[in-house]
């Protein structure tokens, strides 16, 4: 049996029973679902915030629409699940499925007309000004409403289906979060058929923006058309001899979460089969341009045995989340910034000559992620390199480390990729990625039955003289190249004995069988690293018990681990000083009077998603300092494989300190604190302080 399989009774031995009641009150948690609702609204509200340039607003907004687009697909659908399988059982914080979906339906509704409101009447307005424009049916010139005319019949006509709904052409099976458009007809069909509606899908093939030329936009600005309003200005092109009385669009999301047979005798065919049905899974959102008539979204309604709470009515497009344009307008954006090389990097002929001089620490988007690509890069080619062993997660279809590692194998190394199939939404380039390793050669598996492999773990094995010699990348982020400039990570470059023994352990786990791993300086999930939070979170409980100095600072995604949420009470109660920095979801309820007054959370949202996972405790002065791959969720603690690695070099402990979590509880202008109610509130300069931003901060400090 695998490691991961062997010791999963064992290690839920290690996990602190809450029975006693305690903690048991439900007032002292929030609900991980409205909490994850409160994230995605803070990201609503930097569409609002005039310190972002104008068209980071707009890519803020349509983030949000991204969001909610998974929020239904996989909260909603699993509440929506549970209720109708009466499977649902309150989490700690005691509401029941039903009761969640209540509000989740008033939040939400709320939400949505304000993302509206924000996109008509402030962002559309500020752009137009700016000479970038989405120009509305009736705003067309004549030459425009010639170029559309000219456009739809020779890009949009010959690739729609209408389908008019008959007998014998029953409601279509509509892919998931496509756009389409019911259509009202007058008339009868050259068979003498007078159905009175139609469906027209809009092919995903079609762009929903299109971009005016220049020399008809008049006023040389950056002139856009919707795709549905052509479609609206030509509907009634697709049914010759009848006429169109109306054209709605909209939209229906569906379940995308995936159930795969773990025991599978073949993960990927298994998964490729399961990618289809995500398209076409049990409806849970209906959205509908508001001007629709109410009989139409009512007969919608039915076709998708859906009900009025499901339905959002929206002034605009409903695929806001598709609505991303290339404006060349470099004054709307944020400034460009070059990623800075990490100076021993520079100097030293080869990588592997850099980290021979000590551990090197990368800080992304900051500093480049370059020193990783080139250590895949000079390996594949070094005569003196053996194996490269590599977890992937989330790599892309075009990317760098694939087409190292591809050279690598087909060189003779001895290459092993850990490719985690099923990371939600990249199912279908990581299975691409994985054939690509297979055919170049390289040993390809699949992580472990019943866990995801999320830790991000890079192993080079080099001849060192008569021995060999061990060179480690670990991160809190993903091997790819793009998200590296967009998110928030550390990585650690070593060549320490010690910790590139643990990572040879770990991959032998994940490949091989046989008990877990003793490992001297890691700590990894499912085995030590959820009883290790736990110990040193008691560390600080009972130093404070003994009037010493005690102080614990993380920084993750998540906290919704019941028993390291309990321990924190512990913490808080013995007087430990404690700040969390958490981008989303918040289960624990800060500021709770004799509970959690000593707690602060507290959530930073700007220019770069936050991604980094930092956990710092006192310990009676040693200060330790860990990165991981792992929020504190039951998901990564029990049912992944997550590493957690501690930074041991003096100086560069002291760097995480200060740029990895100080610098963040300083921050007065792009930070949120959570209330004990659950709400968040934006956190503002006091008595004539500065502005202080921690990520341009950062940039100033670290950024090129």
């Amino acid at each position: 049996m695998n490691a991961l399989s062997n010791e999963q009774g064992d290690n839920e031995h290690n996990v602190i029973d809450s029975s006693n009641g305690e903690f048991s009150n439900p007032d002292y948690y929030l609900n991980r679902e409205l909490s994850l609702l409160q994230f995605n609204l803070r990201v609503l509200e930097q569409a609002s915030d005039e310190n972002h340039p104008l068209m980071e607003r707009l890519n803020f907004l349509l983030i949000f629409s991204s969001n909610m687009d998974e929020f239904f697909e996989i909260r909603v659908a699993g509440l929506k699940h549970k209720l109708e399988t009466h499977t649902g059982q309150p989490g700690p914080d005691g509401l029941l499925p039903e009761e969640l979906l209540e509000s989740i339906s008033a939040i939400t509704h709320e939400a949505v007309e304000r993302q509206y409101r924000i996109l008509n009447d402030v962002l559309l307005p500020a752009l137009r000004e700016e000479g970038v424009d989405f120009l509305r049916r009736e705003d067309w010139t004549e030459a425009q409403i010639e170029w559309v005319k000219k456009y739809f019949r020779e890009q949009i006509y010959p690739v729609l289906t209408p389908i008019a709904l008959d007998p014998s052409h029953p409601f279509p099976r509509l892919v998931n979060k496509s756009l389409n458009f019911i259509v009202p007809l007058d008339g009868k069909d050259a068979f003498g058929r007078s159905t009175g509606l139609a469906i027209v899908p809009a092919p995903r093939s079609l762009p929903r923006l299109i971009r005016i030329p220049d020399e008809i936009s008049e006023s040389g600005d950056d002139n856009f058309v919707f795709l549905s309003s052509m479609i609206h200005a030509h509907v009634s092109d697709l049914f010759p001899g009848m006429k169109a009385t109306g054209c709605y669009q909209f939209r229906v999301t569906r379940n995308a979460d995936m159930e795969v047979d773990e025991e599978a005798e073949d993960l990927a065919s298994a998964l490729k089969g399961q990618l289809l049905s995500r398209r076409y899974g049990d409806e849970v959102r209906l959205e509908v341009a508001d001007n629709c008539p109410q009989h139409l979204m009512h007969y919608l309604l039915e076709q998708f045995e859906l009900t009025e709470k499901d339905l959002y009515e929206v002034n605009g497009p409903v695929n806001l989340a598709r609505m991303f344009t290339s404006v060349n307008r470099p004054r709307l954006h944020y400034p460009p910034f070059t990623p800075k090389l990490a100076p021993v990097v520079k100097k030293s002929e080869t990588i592997f000559d850099a980290i021979d001089q000590g551990d090197i620490l990368l800080h992304h988007p900051y500093e480049s992620f370059q020193p990783v690509i080139n250590l895949l890069a000079e390996a594949a080619r070094d005569p003196k390199v053996l194996a490269i062993k590599q977890t992937l997660y989330r790599t892309g279809t075009k990317s760098e480390i694939l087409d190292h590692l591809e050279t690598a194998a087909r060189n003779g190394k001895e290459v092993t990729a850990i490719v985690e199939l099923r990371a939600r939404f990249d199912e279908e380039s990581n299975i691409e990625g994985a054939r690509r390793l297979q055919e170049a050669g390289a040993i390809v598996v699949y992580g472990v039955v019943g866990y995801k492999t999320h830790a991000k773990m890079l192993l080079v094995v080099r001849r060192d003289g008569d021995g060999i010699k061990r060179y480690v990348h670990l991160g809190t982020g993903n091997y790819h190249t793009k998200t590296t400039k967009l998110y928030t990570d550390y990585g650690l470059m070593t060549c320490e004995k010690s910790m590139g023994q643990d990572v040879h352990k770990i991959f032998q786990e994940l490949t091989g069988m046989g008990k877990a791993a003793r490992l001297k300086q890691l700590k990894h999930s499912p085995f030590t690293l959820h009883p290790s939070i736990i110990e040193w979170i008691d560390f600080e409980t009972a130093q404070a018990q003994a009037g010493k100095p005690a102080r614990i600072i993380a920084k993750f995604n998540s906290l919704t681990e019941k028993n390291i949420m309990q321990a924190l009470y512990r913490a808080s109660q013995a007087g430990v000083e404690i700040d969390l920095i958490i981008r989303g979801i918040c289960c624990l309820r800060p500021g709770i009077p004799g509970l959690s007054e000593n707690i602060r959370v507290r959530s930073i949202i700007g220019r770069f998603l936050e991604h980094t996972r930092i956990y710092h405790f006192h310990h009676g002065g040693d200060e330790l300092v860990y990165c991981s791959s792992a929020d504190w969720m039951e998901r990564n603690l029990f049912n992944r494989v997550e590493t957690c690695f501690p930074i041991n070099d003096p100086a560069l402990k002291a760097q995480i300190l200060e740029q990895g979590l100080h610098i963040y509880l300083r921050d007065n202008s792009r930070a949120w604190e959570l209330q004990p109610d659950g709400h968040y509130q934006r956190v503002q300069p006091q008595n004539g302080e500065e502005h202080f931003i921690a990520q341009q901060s950062l940039l100033d400090t670290l950024g090129g």
